[in-house]
């Protein structure tokens, strides 16, 4: 039989070297494929060079001791060093234009911070201030009230937090808690993630003509703020009560929906990202101790089940860190709907960030459940950014909506192509 085969003229392998295309070759001359995207995403040189700078940054200022410090300190973070990321490092507000006081940069630059600021897990009001008060300004009109607050924001002076309404990272009128007269605001708002130690608070209210954008002086009279008992004690949240508190319009009853709903797809972009920072360093983590930690004379890193489990968190990472960036990517030229691509990004990386965080500890074993180990820092910032801007469910429910319940047949949604 051997002999047979071996006097054929052709076996299967030559006979598809004589094909004039392969498979590959077949699609590389299709219209529209790899061979003819003229541009990919890639880093730039310029951000590169930020990402080195921020990481090595983050790894003198925000170390695991030092954040376990701050953690447990008034206020949870280093005003010191929240000047210097502003002034020194210039990556608060990467994304705002120049004549707003920013670098001019865009908001890939400023993910490319955010994903190192996620791996050091750094202490900081940077939900408050980064991801939703700075872009909700860069979005509304310019004003004596909103030109006032942002320079110092992106400085790194003063810090900021925002109190909105929102169901799975859209807003949402009716779930406003804070009325206005038109300069005072009266209302609770509850779990305002870094308002306990905020210097100014951009508030969303009901006022004369409908839904507006205020900011108040969190210090001023009229103003009580009540920390929280947090999960993450790197994440403070407080509750905050208004009482004829005086405020300065910054965005009125028409431009308000638009400039929160930009703030918070911004937000949700830049919350994925900083998942997938903390996520890539969990599984640098385990990786090494896999490859360092024996038993029964091996690494346990050799063995099967430990070898699958970090074969899926790097599968679940990389998707992860995907779809973080293509919203950001979405946000930065609107070449998909950034609605859909934000609530994506939230959906895969809580999900990957929070399945990551557990199998870490499980990769680690019983040193992984300790206090004394920094797994279990990174496991409780899973949990609580999992429902900080609503939950994978919530965001799959909203993705659902978006494209298969209120989508018109005429204008779908526009999903990636991979081409630009």
């Amino acid at each position: 039989m051997a002999e047979e085969l071996a006097d054929q003229p052709h076996n299967a392998a030559e006979e598809l070297a004589d094909q004039p295309h392969n498979a590959a070759e077949e699609l590389a001359d299709q219209p529209g494929s790899s061979a003819e995207i003229s541009q990919t995403f890639v880093f730039t040189e310029e951000q590169q060079q930020l990402r080195a700078a921020v990481r090595k940054f983050c790894a003198d200022n925000f170390d695991e001791q030092t954040v376990r410090r701050l953690m447990e300190s008034e206020p949870r973070f280093d005003p010191k060093v929240w000047a210097r990321l502003g002034a020194e490092l210039g990556v608060l507000g990467m994304s705002v234009p120049e004549d707003d006081g920013g670098v001019g940069g865009t908001l890939v630059d400023q993910a490319v911070a955010v994903e190192e600021f996620g791996a050091a897990l750094a202490c900081g009001p940077f939900v408050g201030t980064v991801y939703l008060a700075i872009p909700a300004l860069v979005a509304a009109p310019a004003g004596a009230a909103r030109d006032e607050l942002l320079g110092p924001l992106v400085e790194g002076a003063r810090t900021a937090a925002v109190v909105f309404a929102d169901r799975a990272g859209a807003f949402d009128p009716a779930a406003v808690t804070v009325t206005s007269d038109g300069s005072t605001l009266t209302g609770t708002a509850s779990q305002v993630v870094d308002a306990d130690a905020a210097d100014d608070l951009l508030v969303v209210a009901n006022g004369p003509d409908g839904v507006a954008l205020y900011a108040v002086d969190a210090a001023g009279a009229g103003v009580t703020r009540t920390p929280l008992v947090t999960m993450d004690l790197t994440r403070p949240q407080a509750t905050v009560e208004f009482s004829g508190a005086p405020a300065r319009l910054v965005a009125g009853p028409g431009d308000a929906e638009q400039v929160i709903t930009r703030a918070l797809q911004v937000g949700s972009a830049l919350l994925a990202v900083e998942q997938v920072g903390a996520a890539q360093h969990l599984l640098d983590l385990s990786v090494d101790y896999a490859t360092s930690r024996l038993q029964f004379g091996r690494p346990i890193g050799s063995f099967q089940a430990v070898k699958h489990r970090l074969a899926n968190m790097l599968v679940d990472l990389e998707h992860a860190r995907s779809t973080a960036y293509h919203a950001v990517w979405a946000l930065v030229d609107g070449s998909d709907d950034p609605a859909v691509a934000a609530s994506i990004a939230q959906a895969t990386c809580s999900a990957a960030f929070s399945t990551i965080a557990a199998d870490t500890i499980q990769v680690h074993g019983g040193i992984g459940f300790t206090w004394e180990h920094q797994a279990h820092l990174y496991y409780k910032r899973a949990a609580t950014d999992a429902v900080l801007l609503g939950s994978a469910e919530q965001h799959r429910s909203r993705v659902a909506d978006l494209v298969l319940d209120t989508a018109a047949s005429d204008r779908p949604p526009r999903v990636a192509t991979g081409t630009r």
